[in-house]
């Protein structure tokens, strides 16, 4: 579980949230059609944008952003290079023991076609084109949320829109003027803190997982293949470290 998605909403509904009641009722800021118009608005319009089925699978991927599934990058690197080590001591099809303690299912899945002797050309193309596949998939996921905290915006500005057209339909009662001129607002307040609180940071988070991800992948391809071309261990570890960042190497 990523601590610090949920972290992050928390604290800043609770700042939204404490900032309310310094300030007054919370009361003031619930209303129900606002709600409506911006929730509902949101969500229509995003079918408008992309099929449905897109849009049940980006609620599916949104929960990429509240878990850790990718392992470090260190680790599948340290673990490719003991399987390297493996295979050339004892031949690839030693390895078939070590595949079921493996929990990350990409890499297990590699080493299972590399012991069931798939051709290395065809080893490669078969993973890159699945690590491809899941980039698609994820950055579909990305781009719907960043749509919808485009549209969340202005379906609040539609909503106030509304509210002061009703507003001035009734100018001849003064009293009404400033209750009917909140309401109107609080589509605008709905429509920039589910924007910028919820829909855009979640699209930035599972970019940031699915680059995460490639970057591992690409790490286990390029250790897989070059298991598979009989590599030496250690140039193997050498050249799939050049793949990471410094804080992302294994530690010496």
């Amino acid at each position: 579980m990523d601590i610090a998605t949920i972290l992050g909403l928390v604290l800043t509904f609770g700042l939204i949230l404490g900032s309310i009641l310094m300030g007054g009722s919370i009361t003031a800021f619930i209303d129900v059609p606002s709600v409506l118009i911006v929730l509902g608005g949101t969500t229509t319009v995003s079918m408008i944008y992309y099929p449905l089925p897109q849009v049940i699978g980006a609620i599916k991927v949104v929960g990429n952003a509240f878990k850790i599934k990718v392992p470090p990058a260190s680790e599948q690197l340290e673990l490719l290079i003991t399987c390297a080590d493996k295979a050339r001591k004892e031949g690839i099809l030693a390895l078939e023991g070590q595949i079921a303690s493996i929990e990350y299912p990409f890499t297990q899945r590699a080493l299972r076609m590399l012991v069931d002797g798939i051709e290395a050309d065809a080893l490669e193309s078969m993973l890159y084109d699945e690590m491809y596949a899941m980039d698609d998939r994820h950055k579909t996921g990305a781009k719907i949320f960043s749509s919808l905290a485009s549209a969340a915006p202005a379906m609040g500005m539609v909503g106030t829109l509304i509210g002061l057209v009703q507003m001035l339909q009734n100018m001849g009662d003064p009293s009404s003027i400033g209750p009917a001129m909140a309401v109107a607002l609080l589509t605008t307040f709905y429509g920039a803190v589910l924007a910028n609180v919820i829909l855009s940071p979640l699209s930035g988070k599972l970019n940031y997982r699915n680059n995460r991800e490639l970057v591992v992948r690409t790490v286990i391809i390029k250790g897989v293949l070059g298991i598979a071309n009989g590599e030496n261990p250690r140039i193997l570890g050498m050249r799939l470290a050049g793949e990471l960042t410094p804080a992302d190497r294994p530690e010496e």
